[in-house]
C-alpha cells in the first residue's frame, strides 16, 4: 500500500527545460517511478539524450519544442502533450535562466529575460496545464524555485526576484486550484553540481567557501532531488499544497561551520 502511494504508473508528467541540468534528472526520476514523460526545450535536438535515457528506463516519452517566452506556443505545446498521451497529470515547471550581474549593471533586457522566463513563463505554463487537470479533477504542479526563494545573493537581483515570486505564486495557485483537486508546491534546490555548472565547482577556493556554508558540507547531487519530486508528483502528497520545500543541505538556515563538530562535544 505504501509503495502504491509513490507509484506514477498511468500518470503523464510534463517537464519543461528538460534538455539538461536538473530538469533532465527530474524527468528521469519520474520515469523510473512509472510515469510517461513529455519533455520540452527551445531546441528539440538537445532533448535527444534525455529522451533516449527515458526510453532505456522503459517509459514512453514525447519531445516538444517550447520557449516559455512564447505565450501562444505554451498553450499549443500543452495541447500537444494531451493529444499524444490523452491526459496530463503532473507539471514540473523547471524552465529558467539567469544573468549574473551586479545590480548597478543590470539592464532592462536582463531583467525582462530572467523574470519573464522564470516567473511569467512558469505562470502561463501552469495555467495551460491546470485547464487539463481541472477537467480530470486531479493534478500536481511542481514549480521549481531555488534557495533564492528565501535568500538573496549579490549579482543575482532579477533571478532572486523571480524565485521569490515563484514562492508567492505557488501559494496563490494552491489556494486558487485546490477545489479542482490540483496541488501546487515549490521544490527549491540549493547549490547543485551539474554538468553545466561543473567549471564553477572546479574552483577549489570557491568550493571550500561554499562547503563552509552548507551544514552537510557538500553541494547537492542531481539524484538528491529524486525522492522529493516523486513525492510531490504522487498520491503520497495529496494533502500537501502551497508549500516550498528546500532541498539544500541546510544552507538556507544561514549557519557557517565555525569549528569541527568534534570540538563542540
Amino acid at each position: 500500500m505504501l509503495q502504491q502511494l509513490f507509484d506514477l504508473s498511468g500518470r503523464v508528467a510534463l517537464v519543461t527545460g528538460a534538455s539538461r541540468g536538473l530538469g533532465q534528472y527530474m524527468a528521469k526520476a519520474l520515469a523510473r517511478a512509472g510515469a510517461d514523460i513529455a519533455i520540452t526545450s527551445r531546441d528539440q535536438a538537445r532533448l535527444a539524450e534525455t529522451a533516449e535515457d527515458i526510453l532505456d528506463i522503459g517509459g514512453r516519452v514525447l519531445s516538444v519544442e517550447l520557449d516559455v517566452l512564447n505565450l501562444s506556443r505554451i498553450q499549443s505545446a500543452v495541447q500537444d502533450v494531451e493529444a499524444h498521451f490523452g491526459r496530463l497529470d503532473v507539471l514540473v515547471n523547471n524552465a529558467g535562466c539567469n544573468v549574473r550581474r551586479r545590480a548597478l549593471e543590470v539592464t532592462a533586457e536582463d531583467w525582462d529575460k530572467v523574470v519573464n522566463t522564470n516567473l511569467r513563463g512558469a505562470f502561463f505554463v501552469a495555467q495551460a496545464a491546470a485547464r487539463i487537470m481541472k477537467a480530470q479533477h486531479w493534478g500536481r504542479v511542481i514549480n521549481i524555485g531555488s534557495v533564492t526563494c528565501v535568500a538573496g545573493y549579490a549579482g543575482m537581483g532579477p533571478y532572486c526576484a523571480s524565485r521569490g515570486g515563484i514562492k508567492q505564486l505557488t501559494m496563490s495557485l494552491a489556494h486558487d486550484w485546490a477545489e479542482y483537486g490540483i496541488t501546487v508546491n515549490c521544490l527549491a534546490p540549493g547549490w547543485f553540481k551539474t554538468e553545466q555548472s561543473r567549471m564553477l565547482y572546479e574552483d577549489e577556493t570557491w568550493l571550500s567557501m561554499l562547503k563552509e556554508r552548507i551544514p552537510m558540507a557538500r553541494p547537492g547531487r542531481p539524484d538528491d532531488l529524486d525522492g522529493m519530486v516523486v513525492f510531490l508528483a504522487s498520491e503520497s502528497s495529496r494533502y500537501v499544497t502551497g508549500q516550498t520545500y528546500l532541498v539544500d543541505g541546510g544552507v538556507s538556515i544561514g549557519a557557517i561551520r565555525a569549528m569541527p563538530q568534534s570540538e563542540l562535544e
